[in-house]
């Protein structure tokens, strides 16, 4: 949250609805402000699928170098991107939990893997008329009812696998040092069988999703102890050694973890 104000850019977090507090993490208004015309930062991966809403005339960002005008989800699972928001420009971002936009979709997860896409492609008109409404409403109180009432009639409670939540809740509990094979065992499937489950509802393979949960966990730690050395973030973090802590933060970030630390423009 302090990294996105000292880009420009303020930010305005707000409830949800008890029946949806089970598949989303976070609501929350952006509003891009500040002296320059544009701001810029890098987002990085987090196993999650967010829904940005536009309410304003303005395109809603550029990302990764192509314009989007209208609202669009992002499926931000293993890959960062980098992300532009002019001046003036607002948006509603909802946050999914990992593997829980699923049951809003009802559409492969893999199909989309580190794509963003506008919504309308996925959601048809329904969209528009959302946005038209966001653009009317004067307050974030309406727009987030508005948000929360639409994406509840979207709600598919069947779609959601109970065994793949059972596993993405291990490999958030263990912070993806649990395995592949114990996943499996555990849940009485195959290992193929845990996989294709994975891909349908979370879009990501078991060994993907546990190897994000332990970089987002040494990113956790990063942050809460910058005083202790880089090799013992990496050890904390169930990572071999630190060739492989730093291997798997340029995939993720596209930055040393040095790097990452001290940039002001990377957020996570």
């Amino acid at each position: 949250m302090e990294k996105m104000e000292k880009t420009g850019m303020r930010i305005r977090s707000h409830a949800i609805l008890p029946q949806l507090q089970s598949y989303i993490k976070s609501i929350c208004f952006m509003e891009c402000e500040g002296r320059a015309d544009w701001n810029q930062v890098r987002v990085l991966p987090d196993t999650c699928v967010e829904l940005f809403l536009n309410y304003t005339c303005s395109p809603i960002a550029v990302i990764d170098q192509a314009l989007y005008k209208g609202s669009i989800a992002c499926f931000r699972l293993s890959r960062p991107v980098d992300v532009q928001m002019r001046k003036g420009s607002g948006c509603m971002a909802v946050c999914f939990h990992p593997g829980m936009a699923y049951p809003f979709f009802r559409m492969p997860m893999y199909l989309f893997k580190d794509e963003t896409v506008n919504l309308p492609d996925l959601w048809d008109d329904p969209t528009s008329e959302l946005e038209d409404k966001l653009a009317r409403f004067s307050n974030d109180e309406e727009r987030s009812a508005a948000v929360q009432e639409f994406l509840l009639s979207r709600l598919l409670p069947d779609k959601q696998d109970l065994q793949v939540a059972y596993c993405l809740n291990k490999a958030q509990l263990t912070r993806g040092s649990i395995t592949v094979g114990k996943l499996a065992n555990e849940t009485g499937l195959s290992q193929r069988q845990l996989s294709r489950r994975f891909h349908q509802t979370v879009g990501l393979s078991p060994k993907e999703y546990l190897s994000a949960c332990r970089f987002n966990a040494s990113l956790q730690y990063l942050s809460r102890y910058p005083g202790i050395s880089l090799t013992e973030i990496a050890h904390l973090s169930g990572y071999y050694d630190q060739a492989h802590f730093i291997r798997e933060y340029k995939v993720y970030t596209g930055h040393s973890p040095g790097e990452v630390v001290a940039a002001s423009h990377i957020l996570s």
